[in-house]
């Protein structure tokens, strides 16, 4: 009786090595599934002041996460506003020109000016005649002729200054005071673009992942606040031995199995195969007919969107 057992055991063990050599097990290339994250960090240092969402929240692209208070910014801009409306009052100045009262008193300082010239001129040609006559000396003429040369030179400068307020600034100065205002739009700008930076909005349609900071918290110019997965940029990734890549290369279609959704297959997309470090190599013993084998980063992307994958999960290739 111990004999014929032996004899089934022998025939069972035979008929299952037979069995496998005709159909021997696929090989499985194993993975795991990755999504893009997005850390969103600050602009300012500054004190959080609200988060608006939490762990697991859905987002859109655009939505508000939190918002960073920062008073050195609220600051400057008070700064920022006061030299714009500095500069502004200046250009309104510039084109204005100068008051009614400015331009009236120019030009009765012009009409004074030309009195006094024509008081000049009268006197020098008296003395000019008496001259002629041999009454006074030619050194008075002289004088009476410096005399009336400065109240000419006056009444022309005088002139000169009455025009120049009714006319009002140049175009030189009224181009200075509108640059300033632009210099002054151009920083209101600035810290108004730092204002804004301080509301941290989600840059895609995602989960949130992780909040790394609380309600309170002072953090640093580039520090992460919010991390948020996009689950519309899933893919799986391999490491697969260069004897095992067959016909996986860019552009290739494989099946996917994850067995966390089940035993149905996915259609993929193969997107990239790239060489790892070193470090990664298989190293074989150096006997007759083995070789290092180097493994390959094999990248693949789903052709359609999977419902309910998620990374971190297991991805499977049969060949």
């Amino acid at each position: 009786m111990a004999g014929l057992a032996v004899v089934i055991a022998t025939v069972a063990v035979v008929a299952l090595v037979g069995l496998l050599a005709i159909h021997p097990p696929k090989e499985m290339i194993t993975g795991e599934v990755d999504a893009s994250e997005y850390r969103v960090s600050n602009m300012v240092p500054g004190h959080i002041d609200t988060i608006y969402v939490a762990e697991g929240d859905r987002v859109r692209c655009g939505d508000t996460l939190a918002h960073i208070m920062s008073r050195q910014v609220d600051a400057k801009m008070l700064q920022a506003e006061a030299a714009r409306s500095a500069a502004a009052a200046q250009s309104r100045k510039a084109r204005g020109g100068a008051r009614d009262q400015q331009v009236q008193m120019a030009y009765q300082v012009w009409q004074k000016a030309k009195a006094a010239e024509e008081v000049y001129r009268k006197s020098y040609e008296r003395v000019k005649g008496l001259k002629e006559k041999g009454v006074i000396s030619a050194q008075k003429l002289d004088e009476v002729e410096a005399q009336y040369k400065v109240a000419q030179a006056d009444c022309a400068a005088a002139e000169q200054q009455y025009l120049m307020a009714k006319e009002g600034a140049q175009k030189e100065d009224i181009s200075a005071a509108a640059a300033l205002v632009g210099r002054a739009d151009g920083a209101v700008a600035e810290v108004q673009s730092y204002l804004d930076d301080s509301y941290l909005v989600s840059p895609c349609d995602g989960e949130v992942l992780e909040i790394f900071a609380k309600v309170g918290d002072l953090i640093g110019t580039g520090s992460p606040v919010v991390s948020v997965l996009d689950m519309d940029d899933v893919w799986m990734y391999f490491a697969v031995r260069e004897d095992m890549l067959g016909d996986l290369r860019g552009g290739s279609s494989v099946q996917v199995r994850i067995p966390a959704l089940g035993d149905a297959t996915y259609p993929c997309a193969v997107r990239k195969v790239q060489a790892m470090a070193s470090y990664a190599t298989w190293r074989a013993t150096k006997v007759n007919g083995q070789y290092d084998v180097k493994s390959f980063d094999v990248k693949v992307v789903p052709v359609e969107k999977i419902d309910g994958l998620r990374p971190g999960m297991t991805a499977i290739i049969e060949k």
